[in-house]
């Protein structure tokens, strides 16, 4: 039986195969180590549509944690997801600008984010 993270990785590269859709991003305290990953699922082109599943694990890095890997799995064989988009690096700050601290500032939990290009390096 294939590895969980194995199985999303061959989903991502298959590229566009239509709709449901989903992406698959992780956020942690620094790049080293992600502590949450988000799960939005699209079945129309309306974005606003989401079906959003986080995913957290204080312990470890969740990119490699066998159970959430498995339970992104069922989500996207529940939804019959045909397309995933994944960036496997930490992508940001865990915490939700708005919810967690205040919009336009930077996360006073996670310096390591402040002042830096998330998007540097993907593409």
């Amino acid at each position: 039986m294939a590895k969980p993270i194995t199985n999303l990785r061959r989903k991502a590269k298959a590229g566009d195969q239509g709709l449901p859709r989903a992406t698959l991003a992780f956020y942690g305290p620094d790049d080293k180590r992600a502590t949450k990953a988000v799960l939005g699922i699209f079945l129309t082109d309306n974005e606003e549509e989401a079906i959003i599943h986080r995913y957290f694990h204080e312990d470890r890095d969740i990119r490699f944690d066998v159970p959430t890997q498995e339970s992104i799995l069922a989500r996207l064989r529940e939804h019959e997801v045909r397309s995933l988009i994944m960036v496997e690096k930490v992508f940001g700050c865990p915490h939700e600008e708005g919810v967690d601290y205040p919009e336009g500032e930077s996360c006073p939990h996670c310096p390591f984010w402040k002042n830096r290009d998330r998007f540097e390096g993907i593409g």
